[in-house]
């Protein structure tokens, strides 16, 4: 009786696994594929839409293949004999893989895929009866040799009643890693433009980040949108993403489908993205914006020295060119190799800490680039103080003393070498808020580059800015042609103070316009407070004890309370004006929006965008002389161009994400965005009235 009990349990058991197994075909097996077919519910019911699950385990570093198989090879094909009114749809493709054999690529899958397809059944079938579902699958696996395959696979399923048979809970993981597997539908619009050679696939997804999207490609579904063995360089913006596609034919009729892979870096750990992508026709391609970042380091160091050395003929550094003038007649042949050191040694510095403050601050999040620092009013104060006093020094106002070397006049006029350090300094504080030629690819590149790289492309540009004075400096038969010292250099020193003055009156307007009249007026009270300690400070240097003593204390209290004034009122700033930046009030122009490009180009009209700022002085003399005069300006109206001006002088998260998205991390910037072309046409940082003229007359 014992043994009869246990063999009924053994068989009531059994009969429960098998019950509970998923409903699955037979195995096939040949060398180098297994194959069987999973139905997602253990039966159906009349009229119910099931779904089945071709699965293909794969022998190690073999292959089989996708909808497109790429540059050779076949794809999976199931053909289904099936009942009479049952209906079997196409196979629901998982995202692919690519596999390189020598100079082809091939898209498919290793290891293990699953291929989904929807089964039909009719609503007449008759509960309570088993159909039988055949399908022969044959399908192309590949390592260095290829080997067609095939097997015939054949399921029995139960009929039921009702309007659902409900899933198979044992085949639920299955289909859940097969779901995983498929594309997601892109939530981006896209376009596909069209090129003779290159096509451009655009997805309009803001906000991703350049450092943490890789490895993206794009399979098309017809082989002819892309060549399957070419590479597709990416391009991010603050628009979205960008992929030139090397043509493999004519293109198909619109939409363009095929899937999307990139993999993301998110809290350090690697995500792998699959889009199911729809892209529309658009207009014919144009360059993709920011390739000139797809640069090599080495062509950015290059770019980077080109930049620094042609910073020194752009009208940013007028103002600070009095101080190196003085600095080279000041130090004559015998120590002047050791003071071009330190004042390359000063621009090296400044440059590598205003480089880190930017990469730090953008790390964290803040939309900046360069310049940023002048676009802090309080920074811009600070800064008109100190040219105020240099200026006052070199008029003979006050000098400094050997105990307080490299402060104040000490730290851009005395003979010392910590003078040409800290002209270097200053030279650079204010120098570089714009970008010369050849710097907005360099700096384009840099951004986007790790910590190292990136501070080798800042100090490359500080060298070349330094090079010239540094060249000069051991040059003998240069310097053996400068003007002895003498008398002269006197009144030279006390001409050389009016270009500091004026840098210290551009400031000023610079803060107005960023922090409004209040702060405006309390910086120029510090002003007057600060010649008032100047004057009281050299009056009383050389007198003996208690005047002396008084005049310092009266002196630093003047200075502390000039500075203590602009604290409170520099930081407050303001909304940018509606009259913008331009100084010359004659050229009639719109305030930009990304909005209000989108809404002309929509219109079909040409529109001209300029992106300057107060402080960027390469930017005013190119509005005064080549984008206000009468000639450009009949020029704008006679071809129906919109002129929009982007203010950059305060902080501008939009602004900066779109001079970041054509390559540039600072003003200026031109674009002119023609009909019926995707991308604008960047204009040189430095106009001129016929560059404008010969770009206007494209439209």
């Amino acid at each position: 009786m014992k043994k009869l009990g246990l063999s009924i349990l053994s068989a009531l058991v059994l009969a429960s696994a098998v019950q509970a197994a998923p409903v699955r075909s037979n195995l096939a097996a040949t060398e180098n594929v297994e194959t069987f077919i999973t139905l997602e519910t253990a039966g159906v019911a009349p009229g119910q839409t099931v779904w089945a699950a071709l699965t293909q385990n794969i022998r190690p570093h073999w292959h089989t293949y996708w909808i497109n198989p790429g540059d050779s090879g076949i794809p999976t094909e199931i053909k289904w004999t099936l009942p009479e009114g049952w209906k079997a749809d196409a196979i629901t493709w998982p995202a692919p893989s690519r596999f390189a054999i020598g100079p082809l690529v091939n898209f498919g899958y290793a290891d293990q895929v699953h291929l989904l397809v929807p089964l039909t059944v009719p609503a007449t079938a008759t509960p309570g009866q088993s159909v039988t579902l055949d399908a022969k699958v044959d399908w192309l696996v590949c390592e260095d040799i290829c080997i067609p395959e095939s097997a015939d696979l054949s399921i029995n399923i139960p009929v039921v009643a009702g309007s659902a048979a409900p899933v198979e809970p044992d085949a639920a993981a299955l289909f859940s890693q097969a779901r995983a597997s498929l594309p997601v539908p892109s939530p981006f619009p896209a376009i596909l433009s069209p090129g003779d050679k290159t096509h451009r696939l655009t997805l309009s997804a803001p906000g991703l980040d350049r450092g943490k999207i890789s490895d993206a490609f794009f399979f098309p579904h017809d082989y002819k949108v892309a060549a399957s063995n070419e590479p597709q360089p990416l391009v991010i913006n603050s628009q979205g993403l960008s992929l030139s596609l090397a043509s493999g034919g004519p293109l198909p009729p619109a939409p363009i489908t095929g899937v999307l892979t990139f993999t993301e870096e998110l809290d350090g750990q690697k995500l792998h993205h699959a889009f199911a992508v729809a892209a529309a026709i658009g207009p014919a391609s144009a360059a993709v914006p920011g390739e000139a970042e797809q640069t090599s380091w080495a062509m950015a160091l290059l770019l980077a020295l080109l930049g620094g050395a042609v910073l020194n003929l752009m009208p940013c550094v007028f103002p600070v060119l009095s101080m190196k003038a003085l600095a080279l007649m000041q130090h004559g042949p015998g120590h002047a190799r050791q003071h071009g050191v330190a004042y390359t040694a000063g621009v090296l510095t400044c440059f590598a800490v205003v480089a880190g403050a930017l990469l730090a601050l953008r790390a964290g999040g803040a939309a900046i680039g360069w310049g940023f620092q002048l676009q802090d009013p309080l920074v811009v104060a600070i800064l008109a103080y100190v040219m105020l006093l240099l200026g006052l020094s070199l008029s003979g106002v006050f000098t400094l003393g050997g105990s307080v070397m490299g402060v104040g006049q000490g730290l851009a006029g005395r003979d010392g070498l910590a003078g040409s350090f800290f002209t270097g300094v200053l030279a650079t504080v204010v120098a570089t808020p714009c970008t010369a030629p050849f710097m907005g690819t360099a700096l384009g590149y840099a951004i986007t580059q790790s910590w190292p790289v990136a501070l080798s492309v800042f100090l490359a540009l500080g060298l070349g800015m330094a090079l010239p004075f540094l060249a000069l400096s051991f040059s003998p038969a240069l310097l053996r042609r400068l003007p002895r010292p003498g008398l002269w250099m006197e009144r030279v020193k006390q001409a050389l103070a009016f270009p500091l003055y004026a840098s210290a009156a551009w400031l000023v307007w610079v803060l107005s316009i960023q922090a409004g009249p209040a702060a405006l007026a309390t910086v120029l009270a510090g002003m007057v407070v600060l010649a008032f300690a100047a004057w009281v400070y050299g009056q009383t240097r050389l007198s003996g004890g208690l005047g002396r003593t008084l005049g310092s204390v009266l002196a630093l209290l003047a200075v502390g309370g000039a500075v203590a004034g602009a604290t409170t009122a520099a930081p407050v700033a303001a909304p940018a004006p509606a009259s913008g930046t331009d100084t010359a009030g004659s050229a009639d122009y719109e305030p930009w929006s990304e909005a209000r490009v989108a809404e002309l180009r929509g219109q079909g009209k040409p529109v001209f965008v300029n992106f300057t700022a107060a402080w960027c002085v390469t930017c005013l003399v190119n509005e005064r002389t080549s984008l206000s005069t009468d000639t450009v300006k009949q020029a704008l109206k006679d071809k129906g161009v919109t002129y929009l001006k982007g203010d950059w002088t305060n902080r501008d998260a939009t602004i900066a994400r779109v001079l970041e998205s054509h390559g540039r991390s600072g003003v200026p910037l031109y674009l002119l965005y023609l009909p019926g072309k995707l991308e604008p046409v960047i204009l040189p940082q430095i106009l001129t009235e016929g560059i404008v003229l010969d770009a206007l007359s494209a439209t």
